[in-house]
Order: structure tokens, then C-alpha cells, then sequence
């Protein structure tokens, strides 16, 4: 029997195509910030949160990403193999779902991480998840505590932490999507077949009014380019 947030899925499959030329010879997750890979960041916040199980999705140059896995002593990690076929992010969560339990779950990406401040984003996910009301629960950022961001952000937060998209902000600030939510298997139910992207679920749940957000307190670091490596390190060192 597993508790919130016991297991976690981290996504680790994509090509990190504007990460090239790093990403030429190694899969994104594995480029190195500040001394160690991306992943490795984001496995530092699964870890500090207690989580048990890991699920790490793979299919670019996946032996890499299955080599680094094999050294870690925790959490357990599961590989979840799309070789034959990369599903997205919302395919590959559903590919998974046999391995990911019945009780909510955390979603990371794997190439991008946060800093916490104050109590960790992942322990504030946990403690705020309703199941009753909540379908999925994301980890947001206001733009100004975004670091290599340059998007306009995602959604829009009601005073009742309920998310809509951005385009239906009526003065709300928007926020951006930060690689880290909670999410009830009962998301996933009825879901397309093969690949397709997690925001097909995530509308279908703010229809249903069951789609909510958490404000990040620290900063998000978004690693996109080569060139946003330097700015990563500095923010750390800051």
C-alpha cells in the first residue's frame, strides 16, 4: 500500500533538441549544472521528500540514462522503456501507470529543477493535495522567480487555487509551469491511446473544475539552451 507522493514518475525520454550540440552524444537529463547532471537535481528533491519508488521513462540514447540510474542507491528506480516508440509526456505517464501505484503520485521533469525556500515544493504539494476536490495539483511560478525563462507563462490561478489558461486571465498574473505536480491516477482514466501531451488531460480536468495550482516560493531554473548553463550556476551560487 502506498501514500501520497510515495512513488514518483520522472520524465527523461525527449531529445533535447535546442540543448544541441551538448545533446548530439548525451540525452538531455545527463548535461551537466553546477557539477552534475539535471536529473540528479531532481532526484536530490525526491529524495529530501521521502519518495520511495522512482519510475524514469527512457528513449533517447536510453543505456545512458539506464547506466546513470543503475548507480543511484535511492529511491528505487523502475525504468519505464519507450525504445520503440517516445509517447510525450502525457503517453508516457500512462505507459507507466502499472508501476506508479493508487495513491497520487509525483511528475518531475528531468531537465529542468528548482530551489526550495522555506518548506520544499514537493512536501507543500503533499500537504495541500485534497483528494476530494483535485484531479491533478502543478507546481507554478510567478515570472519574476523564473530563471532562463522566457515564455509568457501557462495559467492563471483562481482565489480558490483552481487553474485556468492564461488567455482566461482577468487580471490574474500569469504563471508558469514549473516540471513538478501531484496527479490521482483517476487523471489518466479514459486517456488517448500512444503519444500525446499532458495538456490534453490537464484541460479535460480544468472542464471538470479539478485542475489546481501551487505557488513555487523559490526560484524555477530552466535549462533550455547551452548558453542558459552559465546563468543556471550563477543563480545557484546567488
Amino acid at each position: 500500500m502506498t501514500g501520497i507522493g510515495d512513488i514518483a514518475m520522472v520524465l527523461a525520454a525527449g531529445f533535447g533538441k535546442r540543448m544541441q550540440p551538448l545533446t548530439l552524444t548525451r540525452p538531455k537529463p545527463l548535461v551537466e549544472v553546477a557539477g552534475k547532471p539535471l536529473i540528479a537535481h531532481g532526484f536530490d528533491r525526491l529524495r529530501a521528500a521521502g519518495v520511495k519508488r522512482a519510475v524514469v521513462n527512457v528513449h533517447y540514447l536510453a543505456d545512458q540514462i539506464e547506466a546513470w540510474a543503475s548507480r543511484q542507491a535511492a529511491p528505487g528506480i523502475i525504468i519505464s522503456d519507450e525504445r520503440a516508440e517516445i509517447l510525450d509526456t502525457g503517453g508516457g505517464v500512462t505507459r507507466a501507470l502499472p508501476l506508479l501505484g493508487e495513491a497520487p503520485f509525483f511528475v518531475i521533469n528531468s531537465d529542468s529543477f528548482w530551489v526550495d525556500e522555506g518548506e520544499p515544493a514537493l512536501d507543500r504539494l503533499r500537504a495541500a493535495w485534497d483528494d476530494a476536490a483535485m484531479d491533478c495539483l502543478l507546481l507554478l511560478s510567478p515570472l519574476s522567480r523564473t530563471v532562463g525563462y522566457d515564455g509568457g507563462g501557462d495559467f492563471v490561478r483562481k482565489p480558490d487555487g483552481r487553474l485556468l489558461r492564461r488567455r482566461h486571465a482577468q487580471g490574474e498574473e500569469p504563471l508558469a509551469f514549473i516540471g513538478g505536480y501531484l496527479a490521482s491516477p483517476r487523471l489518466f482514466e479514459s486517456a488517448p491511446a500512444g503519444a500525446f501531451s499532458m495538456n490534453v488531460l490537464w484541460d479535460r480536468a480544468i472542464d471538470r473544475g479539478r485542475l489546481y495550482g501551487l505557488v513555487h516560493r523559490g526560484r524555477w531554473i530552466h535549462v533550455g539552451t547551452p548558453s542558459a548553463i552559465a546563468g543556471a550556476e550563477a543563480a545557484l551560487e546567488g
